[in-house]
């Protein structure tokens, strides 16, 4: 059984098939994990959840924030923006099916030794700590009341993690490091308005760049597409390679640590 972690799909359904017909993917020993942005600005948002929906137990994901932008205007809280393109999702005569398998994901995997997280886990928190906030997101996505949380998720406040947050704002700024984050400073204050290092000053860094406490933790992540997948320190795997935007569609295999990128096919 080989395991696969892949970045950033986006509804680029053709390039992920390529992949998994490159490494000879078998559905009923193999299992490839996303690392979010299931959907979104790619061509075949409603067929890539299809999909992926197929592959039962052969796939496992964490959310990201296109995931989650999704299920929030499900929830009637926002109207999708012009460059979305998850209209056919949401006109789809499974929508209900489809969106309920969606919220089932975490926000967090631990997995063969790694830490899998969309966008980064700051290094103000555990490994230990960051899992059991993510669970507390996952349990209002999942919750009958789930429609509270999606009402208060959009926002960059707070800037910072304390313990004392409860309520609304405790969900939004666990959300934003977990799914959103790029700079925060050495206190983990966040930056989320930029994307490219070389625009970023002091005291904010990328957040991989602060040192942790906890040692030989492996961390792959998606979501930040400007770093191009450059090597971002040991054990760290930078999987958003930006296909969408001209790039390549990269995945991980977990037990060989062998990297595999598909090239655009148009």
């Amino acid at each position: 059984m080989a395991t696969y972690v892949v970045g950033d799909i986006q509804g680029c359904l053709e390039p992920l098939q390529a992949l998994l017909e490159t490494v000879n993917f078998n559905q009923h020993n193999d299992l490839l994990i996303s690392a979010g942005d299931l959907i979104n600005r790619g061509p075949e948002s409603l067929a890539t959840l299809r999909f992926c929906m197929g592959l039962g137990n052969s796939f496992n994901m964490v959310l990201g924030n296109h995931d989650l932008h999704l299920l929030a205007i499900a929830e009637g809280i926002r109207e999708p923006h012009k460059k979305d393109t998850i209209q056919e999702i949401l006109d789809a005569p499974d929508r209900e099916l489809l969106l309920s398998w969606l919220r089932q994901y975490p926000l967090m995997l631990r997995y063969k030794g790694f830490s899998i997280v969309h966008a980064g886990i700051p290094h103000i928190w555990t490994m230990e700590q960051a899992q059991a906030l993510a669970n507390e997101v996952s349990n209002a996505i999942r919750s009958p009341q789930r429609k509270i949380y999606f009402e208060h998720m959009y926002g960059n406040s707070p800037e910072v993690w304390h313990n004392s947050l409860t309520g609304p704002e405790r969900l939004r700024v666990i959300t934003n490091y977990l799914t959103r984050m790029r700079f925060c400073s050495h206190r983990g204050e966040l930056e989320l308005k930029t994307k490219d290092k070389s625009d970023m000053d002091e005291p904010f860094k990328p957040w991989f760049e602060h040192s942790r406490n906890e040692k030989n933790t492996g961390i792959i992540f998606g979501h930040w597409a400007a770093l191009k997948g450059v090597p971002c320190g040991p054990d760290l795997f930078a999987m958003d390679t930006g296909y969408v935007w001209g790039g390549t569609l990269r995945m991980i295999n977990l037990d060989t640590q062998q990297v595999y990128e598909q090239p655009q096919l148009h």
